[in-house]
């Protein structure tokens, strides 16, 4: 997996779950809330969207730590399963 396909993933969630045109305009500094107005509903799908495709587990306090598409990214590749 790399950071591509991860960040190509977020960008297809994201542009469906709230409706963007654009998805290309996501980039690794786009900050959920405040770039995409995404709410913790939207986060907390893509949390499970993250968790069901790469195998990750995240809890509660480490998704609230996530702010960003790259600290997502980072996320995904630092915890996928070997």
């Amino acid at each position: 997996m790399t950071r591509e396909q991860v960040l190509t993933l977020i960008r297809e969630h994201l542009a469906d779950e709230l409706q963007l045109d654009d998805p290309e305009s996501i980039t690794e500094d786009t900050h959920f809330r405040e770039d995409l107005s995404a709410d913790s509903l939207d986060l907390y799908t893509l949390v499970q969207e993250l968790e069901d495709q790469y195998g990750v587990k995240m809890s509660d306090e480490e998704a609230a730590r996530i702010h960003t598409v790259r600290q997502a990214i980072d996320f995904v590749l630092a915890h996928r399963p070997s």
